[in-house]
């Protein structure tokens, strides 16, 4: 008997209330699939292998009792979770090398996963504090693209994409602070939801990396994208964003109307220079055919976005430096991840007070773009997914104007905490997969989820799958 891929979030909800298929079985298959893959596809850092069985078992008695439904939509579904996230008893490394203790608490995303009903079944690789758009390092290795082996699935949420992308879990949290759920979500082929600011907490953080990340989802669909999303929201009681209630699922088959929609592929102003590719281009541009085609305006327009990186440096390399405060041994760190932290500590007064300050004038002009159009439809990112190793042994600046020239779309949506979804826009040469990113004003995630869903039901996207030689052939344990 070989291996299946795992079933849709929904789907597996729905099996497991319906009584076909048990929460032990489901677990069971979901090590079993993550076992075949380690070597391969290394997309996980930590597995909760006996742990998760055993909260299957609980979830499996849960069931029994008749408690799948109300307040417990994902009773007994195998998940994973980035590991920049609490998961208590587990250490939370984030990338980096050292003996992390195991922290005592679930993390605020985990806890209202849990109290969903969902099975943590691990945490997935990232590279060393989410810096990078690519997710390899001494401290776990590297992190293989399941479309391609040879190609990175991104950063920094990397591990999550690959685990989704694979069927090895129905769907994942990662964490955005400057594309890292949309870039690998586009690089991988998948739905990635990056929310409003504080619509899923980053509480033990109540502002991650000086409030630039946002923890969002990864999933097949947007259907189980936006079933995750609901799950994980919620604030701790000290949290200090606190957006409106929203009920991301709901949205899934609202007709969205006839939108306004930019058509944005000039990148905004950084220092490197940045030059979209043409098979890139291309697949964005067939996108925006398709939105036409479905009763949309589309016209091209650039959200005045001025010189909005001069606010963003401060905040994430000032977040790098109180991060790597906190590692066992910092002497370990990538060179590259040191010299990003001295930065930080040197833009971490007066420089980092006026980057937020920044921040309200930059609602106020981008805001007003919206008046004119409801929403921009952009490239995730410039390129296609590098291949492995593309950027090791390179300095800190190689390596910022390398990732820069490669993904140089998504940060600006941190600076300004608003949502983002990134959707499939096909692929290029050698099959490897790019995405695009539909980019909404504060809190338009419902607006976003059914634009996203009305293109996926006629485009069909998630009905490809990478290749089978992960896993298909290993017995199922």
């Amino acid at each position: 008997m070989t291996l299946d891929r795992a079933q849709g979030l929904a789907e597996s909800a729905r099996a497991l209330a319906a009584g076909e298929v048990s929460s032990r079985r489901l677990v069971e298959q979901t090590l079993a699939r993550i076992a075949a893959t380690q070597g391969s596809l290394n997309a996980f850092r930590i597995v909760r292998a006996e742990a998760a069985l055993a909260e299957a078992e609980a979830a499996d008695r849960e069931l029994a009792a008749g408690a799948a439904g109300a307040g417990r939509p994902l009773l007994g579904v195998p998940v994973a979770v980035k590991d920049d996230m609490d998961v208590a008893g587990h250490p939370t490394a984030f990338g980096c090398p050292g003996d992390f203790p195991p922290v005592a608490e679930d993390g605020e995303a985990v806890r209202r996963l849990r109290a969903a009903g969902a099975v943590i079944v691990g945490k997935t690789n990232t590279c060393e504090l989410g810096q990078w758009a690519f997710t390899e390092g001494p401290a776990f290795g590297d992190t293989r693209n399941p479309w391609h082996s040879d190609h990175t699935p991104g950063g920094s949420s990397g591990g999550s994409a690959a685990a989704v992308a694979a069927g090895l879990v129905p769907a994942a949290l990662g964490s955005d602070g400057a594309g890292s759920v949309r870039i690998p979500a586009s690089w991988t082929h998948l739905i990635g939801i990056k929310p409003q600011r504080g619509r899923i907490s980053t509480w033990p953080r109540g502002e991650a990396f000086q409030g630039i990340t946002v923890n969002g989802t990864l999933a097949r669909t947007v259907a189980d994208a936006a079933l995750l999303l609901d799950a994980a929201s919620g604030n701790h009681a000290h949290d200090p964003h606190r957006p409106p209630a929203l009920t991301a699922s709901e949205a899934v088959g609202r007709d969205p109307g006839r939108l306004r929609v930019a058509l944005s592929l000039k990148p905004p102003f950084t220092a490197v220079p940045a030059r979209l590719q043409p098979e890139v281009r291309a697949r964005i541009l067939e996108l925006a055919g398709e939105l036409a085609a479905l009763g949309h305006s589309v016209e091209e327009a650039d959200p005045p976005y001025g010189q909005i990186g001069l606010t963003f440096v401060p905040r994430a390399t000032a977040g790098i430096a109180e991060y790597v405060m906190e590692t066992p041994d910092p002497a370990l760190l990538d060179p590259r991840t040191r010299e990003a932290a001295r930065l930080g500590r040197l833009l971490g007064g007066a420089p980092l007070r006026v980057a937020r300050r920044a921040e309200a004038a930059l609602h106020r002009r981008i805001g007003a773009f919206f008046g004119s159009y409801d929403v921009v439809l952009a490239p995730t990112t410039a390129a296609p997914p590098p291949r492995i190793g593309a950027m090791n042994g390179l300095s800190g600046l190689a390596t910022d104007r390398a990732m820069i020239a490669a993904c140089p779309y998504a940060w600006p949506w941190n600076v300004l905490g608003w949502p983002g979804v990134n959707v499939p826009a096909g692929f290029v040469a050698g099959g490897l997969p790019v995405g695009a990113q539909l980019l909404g004003p504060a809190n338009s995630e419902a607006l976003l989820v059914s634009l996203a869903a009305q293109l996926e039901s006629r485009l069909g996207w998630h009905e490809l799958w990478p290749p089978d030689h992960t896993f298909a052939d290993s017995p199922v344990a």
